[in-house]
């Protein structure tokens, strides 16, 4: 006989974890992890200073860890449209333009999302079934949460490492280094993964209070009692 389960903790659970799938994935696909200081078409360098106050003409250009923002422009004029896109080809490109240490954050985002993704799918799953290859579906679930968040600290760690490219000296200036920007500041994708990060391994310990709260006394002779929806608070 199927059940449908429902209590306080593991509908939380079950929520935190789709919140956090969507923000580390917001935070991975924005190009916002670094913002570049601001810019004036029609310079010799783009260091130089500037005296107009006319913020049309100017723009600060980003980059996330495999698509940029930038404006377009034609001769002197600048449009008012930002132009976001990646400036990845592929995973074989040059250090200086792909940075290794990015190349493999990618890489490991895209394990911890992935990983995010099965648990949400197991959450939902867990309303009816409170097992998995002969082991609780929630504690299972928590595991693998705990690996996703392990797999961001990587991904965090290795961003940085690799602020030393030719396409960062060119955003951020000449002696940007690996965990030195120079003229750059960190973007808000990068405190939103941190965040993420720290969901992730909520959502591993609210696994154990989602597993104990189903297998509680009062859910046990509700289903003693024959019911198939039970919800306790």
């Amino acid at each position: 006989m199927c059940y449908f389960i429902i209590t306080c903790w593991s509908l939380l659970w079950t929520l935190s974890s789709i919140a956090t799938l969507m923000v580390v994935v917001i935070s991975v696909m924005s190009p916002q992890w670094l913002i570049g200081p601001s810019r004036k078409f029609g310079l010799n360098s783009q260091w130089e200073n500037t005296t107009s106050d006319d913020s049309n003409e100017h723009f600060n250009p980003t980059v996330g860890i495999f698509n940029r923002c930038t404006r377009l422009h034609r001769f002197q004029e600048v449009y008012k449209r930002e132009n976001c896109a990646t400036f990845v080809t592929g995973f074989d490109m040059e250090d200086d333009f792909f940075p290794h240490a990015w190349k493999a954050c990618l890489f490991f985002f895209s394990v911890a999302i992935i990983f995010l993704l099965f648990t949400c799918i197991t959450s939902l799953l867990s309303m009816c079934f409170r097992s998995i290859c002969g082991k609780s579906i929630f504690t299972v679930s928590g595991l693998i949460q705990s690996i996703a968040g392990l797999m961001n600290i990587l991904g965090l760690f290795l961003y940085p490492a690799g602020w030393g490219a030719r396409r960062l000296n060119l955003l951020c200036g000449d002696k940007a280094s690996p965990f030195y920007i120079d003229r750059c500041s960190i973007g808000w994708s990068f405190y939103v993964c941190v965040f993420g990060t720290l969901m992730a391994f909520g959502c591993s310990m609210l696994s154990i209070k989602a597993d104990l709260s189903t297998s509680s006394r009062k859910v046990e002779e509700e289903v003693l009692e024959g019911k198939n929806l039970i919800c306790v608070i």
